[in-house]
């Protein structure tokens, strides 16, 4: 197996790692180590926005109602291409939270009807389906379960649930799951996201559905009304397109006056991309830094990484460590203090998520999960093995400093 020492060179006879970092915008010293919840963009592409930026503001009227149906064309077929769907099948859309909210608004709900999902969904997700479940006659399924787990039983635990609540009378409606799991970040088997500006997200709906899809969020000018009194025929007062498209093509063209510029970087993101190697190799890069780096940080810290017996969650840019805290003594200093369990567990991640941007100048996720704490790590092709061992020998000062209890004492004040 090739290391991500070996792997370092990119194709532009550059490297990946530190040498990349100065494509990237981060301020001199802070070191990046939670790409996974924000992402960033080198300088190549801001320059891309920028220009959308300043062209939006020179011709306003010009640039949203004529110029950029355009450009959102070409940053839809340019994604297409990259991901091998046809082009009228995916819209953009701010962020994954969005997409996931419009499936669920726009579909109607019988009583009986459930939405299925796992104990693992991203927080925001769930909150809508429970938003759902208080407005529609929809039923939430949950199945739960604690990392780790192997695919073959999650893919097994999903059928048998649809069977018992399909033995119970019930009916599935939907699914939602995540390909890659926020806290702790795993994979559920997926694949690679783009370096473009926030907010940017794919949203795929194939033909056969795209007539579930009635509405934007929020509601805008592609919207088609059924005749019903009072609303009648109406019309969208956008210019028709420049091209032949379905109604759920145009309905994403324009949901209100937003900056939409980072979709248009689309093209760019994957021509930088493609000029320090291309996809193969960036993904190569990330997913071995993420597991050598993450292994590394474990030996130095004395703990393990999360993974099941066939490594299948490790299979992405996200590795999760251990941190080496005892809970028992954690518990016992917290209690002292008058805090229960849940409250340590809580006020260790965020007071320890403060101090590395204090006093080390970097982020790293931290959480309690499985009734311990761990550490989520983030490869990206400006970060290097150097990095991980840095980050190991200060996440072993965060938890000596833990140990003294001073959380203990924050957390307590804030009550």
């Amino acid at each position: 197996m090739t290391s991500a020492q070996e792997l370092l060179k990119t194709k532009n006879g550059g490297r990946f790692g530190r040498e990349l970092r100065k494509e990237f915008l981060f301020e001199d010293g802070y070191v990046n180590l939670n790409h996974g919840s924000f992402g960033t963009y080198p300088r190549a592409v801001r320059d891309v926005l920028r220009s959308f930026q300043d062209a939006h503001e020179a011709r306003p009227d010009d640039f949203i109602l004529y110029d950029y149906p355009k450009l959102n064309d070409e940053a839809r077929i340019a994604l297409s291409k990259l991901l091998n769907v046809p082009t009228p099948s995916l819209v953009l859309v701010q962020n994954a939270t969005t997409a996931i909210n419009i499936v669920l608004r726009n579909l109607i709900f019988s009583p009986g009807e459930h939405i299925l999902y796992t104990s693992t969904i991203y927080g925001a997700c769930e909150k809508a389906i429970a938003y759902i479940t208080e407005t529609t006659p929809a039923l939430a399924a949950k199945i739960e379960y604690t990392f780790p787990v192997e695919d073959d039983w999650l893919v097994a635990a999903f059928a048998a649930k649809i069977d018992e609540i399909e033995g119970k009378g019930g009916k599935v409606k939907v699914a939602v799951f995540d390909t890659v799991v926020s806290a702790p970040g795993v994979r559920l088997p997926f694949e690679r996201w783009l370096h473009v500006p926030r907010g940017c997200a794919v949203f795929h709906v194939p033909l056969r559905n795209q007539h579930l899809i009635r509405s934007t969020l929020p509601t805008s000018h592609g919207f088609q009304p059924k005749p019903i009194p009072p609303f009648g025929s109406q019309t969208n007062p956008l210019p028709p397109s420049n091209r032949e498209k379905s109604d759920f093509e145009i309905s994403f063209e324009f949901i209100g006056t937003v900056d939409t510029s980072p979709y248009l970087c689309i093209p760019a993101a994957i021509a930088w991309r493609e000029s320090i190697g291309g996809e193969d190799a960036i993904i190569t890069y990330c997913q071995t830094l993420a597991l050598e780096g993450s292994k590394r940080m474990a030996e130095i810290l004395g703990t393990e990484i999360l993974d099941n017996k066939t490594g299948t969650l490790t299979k992405c840019p996200m590795v999760n460590v251990a941190l080496p805290l005892d809970p028992k003594t954690m518990f016992e200093l917290g209690k002292s203090k008058g805090l229960d369990e849940q409250e340590v567990g809580t006020a260790i991640k965020n007071w320890s998520k403060r101090l590395f941007l204090d006093e080390y100048n970097t982020f790293m996720f931290t959480m309690f999960y499985a009734g311990r704490w761990w550490v989520r790590m983030s490869a990206q092709v400006y970060l290097e093995m150097a990095d991980f061992e840095w980050a190991a020998e200060v996440v072993k000062k965060v938890c000596k400093t833990a140990e003294k209890g001073g959380w203990a004492v924050k957390a307590k004040a804030r009550l």
